[in-house]
């Protein structure tokens, strides 16, 4: 079996108790970085073997540690933070253990989006996750189709660089588009900034963001739909 169990994103005691119990139980984990997953596992008095699986070195490990899952060895995934898969490794192990008709649980869990989002104030019955953009090729093609989109959609950044992602997002958006910045979630200095995308810039540009950050921007409007629709007409 192949356990996939997220971990806490700030605060240590956003873990379940069945996942505890699975990393207390597993003959092995395997941790994005094994650093960071000591100080969790230290904290709960975990003390399961811990092995590196990370972004490096997933293509080359995934179907040998699939076929040590299948010969018999219980296996937890994690990432430093959140859900494995989500942004972070995961996928490759997951795909190599369904090619081995490996059983694969997935345990519900912490995640950064989803309170970004739910505290966001925009809506979220329906919403599109981005996720990091492209750092160069590529970027501008996702961001058009983003603006283009008539639900909230989520974009994971740096906090070095979200003052350029926000102008790049108000360029093809428009700066009255509300959105909402939340950083270093489910920490002791946790903050949602909203407003307009304009409004955000101003924010951020005089106070540099610290920490960890989700960006939430809300969809395109009915009106907004009806000006680009009599536009396009216009021109034919």
């Amino acid at each position: 079996m192949l356990y996939v169990v997220p971990t806490p994103v700030g605060n240590l005691e956003d873990i379940t108790q069945r996942a505890l119990r699975v990393l207390r139980e597993a003959d092995l984990i395997l941790a994005e970085d094994t650093r960071t997953s000591s100080v969790l596992l230290k904290h709960y008095d975990i003390h399961t073997p811990l092995k590196s699986h990370h972004k490096f070195n997933e293509h080359e490990t995934s179907d040998e540690m699939a076929r040590r899952i299948a010969a018999g060895m219980q296996v937890a995934l994690i990432s430093d933070a959140g859900t494995p898969g989500i942004s972070d490794p995961g996928f490759m192990l997951v795909r190599a253990c369904v090619r081995e008709g490996v059983e694969v649980q997935c345990l519900p869990g912490a995640t950064a989006f989803v309170p970004a989002l739910v505290d966001s104030g925009l809506p979220c019955d329906r919403f599109y996750f981005e996720g990091f953009l492209p750092q160069k090729k590529g970027r501008q093609t996702r961001l058009q189709y983003l603006s283009a989109l008539d639900q909230t959609f989520i974009v994971y950044e740096s906090p070095f660089r979200l003052v350029k992602t926000l102008e790049q997002l108000a360029a093809v958006c428009g700066e009255e588009r509300r959105a909402s910045v939340s950083r270093e979630i489910s920490k002791l200095h946790e903050e949602t900034v909203r407003g307009t995308l304009a409004e955000l810039i101003a924010h951020f540009t005089e106070k540099a963001p610290k920490g960890e950050i989700v960006i939430c921007v809300s969809g395109r409007s009915a009106s907004e739909v009806e000006k680009s629709a009599s536009e396009h007409t216009d021109k034919y």
